[in-house]
C-alpha cells in the first residue's frame, strides 16, 4: 500500500518593514521559524504579500508609510507595534491596517497566525483592541454622525427609508405618503444620492443599497 502524499501547505509571502535594520533582522529571523511563511523583497513584492510593519508607535510617519504601502498595492498590511492608545488604533485602521499585534505578544507562532488571518483577509485584533476601537466606533457615530443624520453607509436615515420603499416596489409618490414627503422631496433626495454616489438612476440606486447590505 502506498501512503498518500501530505500536501504542501501554501507559502504566505510576507514583506517586514521596521525603522532601523535590527529590528526587521530579529523579525525575519522569528518568521523563518514559522511553517507556510516566506520572506519576500519590498522591492518586488509579490501579488498578494502580507505587510508587516513594526513600529514603536502610531504617529505620522507610520501613517504616511501604511498609506504608501496601500498606494503600492500592498492591501494587507500587519502593524506590529509596542503602544497604542485608543486615537493611535483609529488613525491605524483610518491607514489601511488589517490586524494589529502588539510587541510583547510577537512571538513566532503569534506573528504566523496573525499573517494567515491577515492573508485570509480577517481582521486580526486582540480583545481589549477590538474593544476600544468598538467604543470609539461607537462615539464616532453619536458624537459626528448622528447629529448630522449621517451613519457609517454614507446614507442619511431619510434616504435609507426612501430607498427601502422604492425597493418595496412604491413609486415616488407612494413613498412621499408613506414617510409624509412631498413627491419633489422624494425626488431630490433620490437625486442627491445618485448624484454623491455617482448611480446611473433610481434603480441603480436601489441595487447598489441592497448589494451593500444598506438596506
Amino acid at each position: 500500500m502506498v501512503a498518500e502524499a501530505l500536501p504542501i501547505p501554501e507559502q504566505i509571502s510576507v514583506v517586514v518593514f521596521a525603522g532601523d535594520p535590527l529590528s526587521r533582522a530579529g523579525i525575519i529571523s522569528q518568521l523563518r521559524r514559522a511553517q507556510g511563511i516566506a520572506i519576500a523583497s519590498a522591492d518586488d513584492p509579490p501579488e498578494g504579500a502580507v505587510a508587516l510593519m513594526a513600529a514603536d508607535g502610531m504617529d505620522d510617519d507610520v501613517a504616511n508609510a501604511l498609506r504608501a504601502l496601500r498606494a503600492r498595492g500592498i492591501g494587507r498590511i500587519l502593524l506590529l507595534v509596542a503602544r497604542l492608545d485608543d486615537r493611535d488604533l483609529m488613525a491605524a485602521v483610518e491607514a489601511g491596517v488589517s490586524g494589529v499585534i502588539r510587541r510583547s505578544e510577537a512571538t513566532a507562532g503569534n506573528m504566523a497566525a496573525a499573517i494567515r488571518s491577515t492573508s485570509a483577509g480577517e481582521g486580526t485584533l486582540s480583545p481589549d483592541l477590538l474593544g476600544r476601537l468598538l467604543r470609539q466606533v461607537g462615539q464616532l457615530q453619536r458624537q459626528v454622525l448622528a447629529p448630522r443624520g449621517l451613519t457609517f453607509s454614507g446614507l442619511t436615515e431619510r434616504e435609507t427609508a426612501v430607498l427601502r420603499l422604492l425597493a418595496q416596489g412604491c413609486d415616488t409618490a407612494e413613498v412621499g405618503r408613506r414617510l409624509f414627503y412631498s413627491e419633489r422631496t422624494v425626488k431630490n433626495i433620490i437625486h442627491d444620492v445618485t448624484t454623491r454616489l455617482e448611480l446611473r438612476n433610481r434603480a441603480h440606486a436601489v441595487a447598489y443599497a441592497i448589494r451593500e447590505g444598506l438596506i
